[in-house]
């Protein structure tokens, strides 16, 4: 059975990478978000051309999981939208140019990892004092 705890007690420094990416392009979409339809059928049709792709590539290999396949459409979708948010909008590479929201997705990113930590923490703490 699935269950949150046990996924954060485990998780590996790559996918700690990995979520924060994810914080990261929320808090971008939070501050700069464009209903337009158009940037959104194009970040999904790319997201269909390179995901599709990127499926193709590791067809030779064990079949991909749930998780592994989602990240291989959710990566380009993420991309192409992120890119065109971004646009326009004074950025260097992924850092805006008001401080305000860099900061804020580093305080995110921040918050998500302490509390990573804690349930580690937590786990190991509670694994001690039941060996004793």
């Amino acid at each position: 059975m699935f269950s949150i705890y046990s996924y954060f007690v485990h998780i590996k420094p790559g996918r700690l990478v990995l979520w924060c990416y994810l914080i990261w392009y929320f808090v971008t979409l939070y501050f700069h978000f464009d209903p337009s339809p158009k940037l959104w059928i194009n970040s999904v049709g790319i997201s269909v051309v390179i995901g599709t792709a990127l499926m193709l590539s590791i067809s030779s290999r064990a079949t991909a999981d749930y998780w592994q396949t989602f990240r291989l459409y959710w990566m380009p979708f993420a991309v192409s939208s992120f890119a065109a948010l971004i646009k326009n909008q004074h950025y260097f590479v992924i850092f805006s140019s008001d401080i305000g929201e860099v900061l804020v997705a580093l305080g995110c990113c921040g918050l998500f990892l302490v509390i990573v930590a804690i349930v580690k923490w937590s786990y190991t703490s509670r694994e001690w004092v039941e060996s004793k």
